[in-house]
């Protein structure tokens, strides 16, 4: 156990794992943990929950499972009052939940496209709204928020809906990051490049023809490294903005992405 968010009481969203494997929001949950985060764990799945709660504890850390439809200001303003309920405080909001739904223009469903700014910017929008009163009244805080690379640079399976949700995660966490600024709370986003997790497997294989390895090889082919990236890498990242060695940043964007988005095709 180490001591960089020590007593911190934290939110993470989206803390389950979609399938088998780690993902970034419980990879973060895990990590927050063990350096000494009491970390409220909210997920539409509660039973995703509370494995990731199981773990944390096993491992002798704080943790609570919370079901929870963040793309619901009601139940938004339940997860608040839980966190306070459990943790007397609310030091840090990580905000993980996102879908990726393949699609261009034509191909994309006007329903589908609903749905991914829904749950990729709406839900982030609503824990900022719900959360941030709070953050203000303490005069602290920190809000770690995960985009993608795609928001920046167009990908060989073009998903437009997510890459348009990804670009307007950036200027939410930018226009948070400038009005809370003074106020104690910092914001900064996390553009996390080709990775090998959960949801990237549930989501994205059927644009490969259903071949899992062969997508898992064509995305490392992709990388500088010769590699994907994991859900710790991700989780590393987030621990720093989330912690107070970040305290003097703000508003920025944090690749994660093994250098790829350097690379000229």
């Amino acid at each position: 156990m180490g001591d960089r968010v020590r007593g911190k009481a934290i939110i993470v969203t989206g803390a389950g794992s979609i399938g088998p494997g780690m993902g970034n929001g419980k990879a973060a949950s895990i990590l927050y943990a063990r350096e000494g985060g009491r970390v409220l764990l909210v997920d539409r799945d509660p039973a995703a929950a509370e494995e990731t709660r199981r773990l944390i504890a096993d491992a002798g850390g704080e943790a609570v499972a919370l079901g929870c439809d963040v793309t619901s200001s009601a139940e938004c303003h339940r997860m608040v009052h839980a966190c306070l309920k459990a943790f007397g405080s609310i030091d840090v909001l990580h905000n993980n939940v996102g879908i990726a739904i393949p699609g261009g223009a034509v191909e994309l469903s006007e329903a589908d496209w609903d749905r991914t700014m829904q749950v990729n910017v709406k839900s982030m929008f609503l824990t900022c709204k719900h959360v941030l009163p709070y953050m203000e009244r303490q005069g602290r805080g920190a809000i770690v928020n995960i985009a993608s690379h795609n928001a920046i640079r167009s990908l060989p399976v073009i998903a437009i809906a997510y890459a348009a949700s990804k670009a307007a995660i950036i200027a939410l966490t930018r226009e948070v990051a400038m009005q809370y600024a003074a106020k104690g709370v910092r914001a900064n986003a996390i553009l996390p490049g080709l990775m090998d997790t959960p949801m990237v497997t549930a989501q994205l294989t059927d644009a490969y023809g259903g071949d899992m390895e062969g997508m898992r090889l064509q995305r490392a082919a992709l990388c500088p490294t010769g590699k994907q990236g994991d859900a710790w890498d991700t989780a590393h990242a987030a621990l720093f903005l989330a912690s107070d060695e970040a305290k003097y940043i703000t508003g920025t964007t944090l690749m994660v992405d093994g250098g790829i988005t350097c690379r000229v095709r």
